[in-house]
């Protein structure tokens, strides 16, 4: 963008410049550093899993299902939350939640700056909360975390506030790019959740970030995908496309639902008269008990992801899994715990499509809990091309993506349509905040200052004596307008002068013969030109604090052609605003349709 007194800059298709390339080279870097902390988030986890459930030290992740504790094992998830909650109180609050609603403020609220501590303490938190049977995911905890250190690099730095938000948001798609091996849906999930924009400056250093991060994965995790599934094949029919609908407006259904428990939760235990540090504990004893019943409910849950996609879970097991894993995490996450809810997000999507597939038509194994689980991403995280996504590279089947497509936009829109805001968003807006999550080409771009400007406008000769003033502009009228161009020879811009200051030097009177306008004027005032978008005007009126512009040719030769001012831009604004409201029917029916 040009300065305050620049030329009007030439106008392309993206505003980025050669500054991406370093900022790229920095996310790569730290694209490596986060498959490596995704590494060991995922170690921590089963360490803290295998000391909780089997007293014994390593490091793979298992299931707390196969545990022989008996009622002993309902302590365990009080303990972590009981242990979280003084981690919380001593060491830092950001570690409890879910991660990106925490991710999200610090990009919009603190400038992408995040506490040095919570590269620690969250990873730490989480790793204890999942371990000890909570019922999250890791991604959630993997994407604060990563993010954390992009932010806390870029810090180190003299970068713009943009800069960072790319380095944290670099940081929190390649974490979760490590962690699920899925580089694409890491880089869409940054795009419709953390960005807040979708421009190659910040889009480009994400993107290199997630994909670094996916082949440092393969050394260190191994390729994906994390299911592996062979393709579904089927032919694509009325019935399955209505199938698939179907489940996506269940899944919507599902996802307000789920929303409305975490908060109905949040604001259950708000009500208790204790203090919010004993509330993870509190969560834990629910946990426990739900892990009585279904103890496959507990823990990060990939290994039944992977039995629910090869469709070998029965309905019962697959009913009780759901109710349960739903009451648990709900209760466990509004206790304000720390954890992740993509997994879970998964898991109870897959039991739904599971469920749906025993009275859906018949296709093989796994590939309703497949739709199920991206159109619950879809309707949940309000990310629907995110849940396609991420559903493919988990599973890497092709042939789903059509019926992933239909389901994941229709859970969406239902949620759209039913709630203000989603599970990431609820958290920010109850902090006092508001986030807008549609993006749309600002109008003020579309219009150029051309199409908008006076051009009948008063403008004064710079030789015309200083005793005339008062005669003049009583003579001219234009009482409206406050800033006065100041013209030489073939109307060429001189300068400005306010009305206010012309009128002062009018009543003075006591001014010589040999006295003229033109040592009034301002000689360098700021100006716009009939190409200019109003975009660059609204942001040259910010630099300056000026709310009017003279406007001169385009072609340097400096001469006046008409004035553009804040007014202006508002009023072009208002007519997109109608014409975005106003109905009407262009073409009559009765020019298509003959009469009778």
């Amino acid at each position: 963008m040009s300065g305050p007194k620049g030329h009007a800059p030439k106008l392309g298709d993206f505003t980025t410049d050669r500054r991406v390339i370093p900022i790229s080279l920095a996310a790569a870097a730290i694209g490596v550093l986060a498959a490596f902390v995704a590494l060991g988030l995922l170690r921590l986890i089963g360490l803290f899993t295998n000391l909780s459930y089997y007293g014994r030290w390593g490091t793979a992740l298992v299931t707390p299902a196969a545990t022989h504790l008996g009622l002993a094992s309902i302590l365990i998830p009080v303990a972590g939350g009981l242990i979280i909650g003084l981690l919380a109180r001593f060491g830092s609050e950001k570690i409890r939640g879910h991660g990106i609603p925490e991710a999200i403020e610090a990009i919009l609220m603190r400038g992408s700056r995040v506490e040095p501590r919570l590269t620690v303490l969250k990873p730490l938190s989480s790793a204890i909360s999942i371990g000890s049977g909570g019922p999250f995911g890791a991604e959630g905890p993997i994407i604060m975390t990563g993010g954390a250190f992009g932010s806390l690099i870029a810090q180190f730095f003299h970068l713009t506030s943009h800069e960072r938000k790319t380095l944290l948001v670099a940081g929190a798609a390649a974490g979760m790019s490590a962690t699920f091996a899925a580089p694409l849906a890491s880089t869409l999930l940054a795009v419709e959740l953390l960005l807040f924009e979708w421009k190659p400056r910040s889009a480009v250093p994400v993107a290199i970030a997630s994909v670094v991060a996916a082949v440092a994965r393969f050394y260190l995790l191994g390729p994906g995908p994390l299911f592996p599934m062979t393709d579904h094949p089927f032919a694509m029919s009325p019935g399955l496309l209505g199938s698939s609908l179907l489940v996506g407006a269940a899944a919507g259904a599902l996802s307000t639902l789920l929303t409305l428990s975490v908060y109905g939760a949040e604001d259950a235990f708000a009500r208790l008269p204790i203090h919010w540090m004993w509330w993870p504990a509190i969560g834990g004893l629910v946990v426990g008990i739900g892990g009585l019943i279904q103890p496959h409910a507990l823990g990060v849950g990939y290994d039944t992801i992977g039995e629910i996609l090869k469709g070998g879970a029965v309905p019962a097991f697959l009913a009780s899994f759901f109710v349960v894993k739903w009451i648990i995490w709900s209760v466990s996450l509004g206790s304000g715990t720390s954890g992740g809810v993509l997994a879970p997000l998964l898991l109870l999507g897959g039991a739904l499509g599971g469920l749906f597939a025993h009275v859906l038509p018949a296709s093989a194994p796994g590939f309703w809990a497949l739709i199920g689980m991206g159109a619950i991403l879809g309707g949940t995280m309000r990310a629907p091309f995110t849940g396609v996504v991420f559903a493919f590279e988990l599973t890497h089947d092709v042939s789903a993506l059509l019926p992933l497509l239909a389901a994941s936009f229709v859970a969406h829109g239902f949620t759209v349509l039913t709630l203000r805001r989603s599970i990431l968003t609820e958290k920010v807006s109850r902090r006092g905040f508001h986030v807008s999550r549609e993006y749309a080409l600002d109008p003020l771009e579309l219009l150029f200052v051309r199409d908008v400007m006076r051009t009948k406008v008063l403008a004064l000769p710079d030789q015309m004596p200083l005793s005339t003033i008062a005669e003049r502009l009583r003579r001219d009228g234009h009482a409206e307008q406050r800033l006065i161009p100041i013209v030489g020879a073939e109307g060429m811009l001189v300068g400005v002068a306010t009305r206010h200051a012309l009128v002062l030097a009018a009543d003075r009177r006591d001014h010589g013969p040999d006295r003229v306008l033109g040592e009034l004027a301002l000689r360098t005032p700021a100006t716009a030109r009939p190409d200019e978008s109003l975009r660059h005007v609204v942001h040259r009126m910010a630099q300056t604090g000026l709310t009017r512009f003279p406007v001169i040719e385009a072609d340097g030769s400096g001469r006046l052609v008409g004035m553009v001012s804040l007014e202006d831009l508002l009023q072009a604004r208002s007519r997109h605003l109608e014409d975005e409201s106003r109905r009407e029917q262009s073409i009559p029916i009765s020019l298509v349709l003959p009469r009778f």
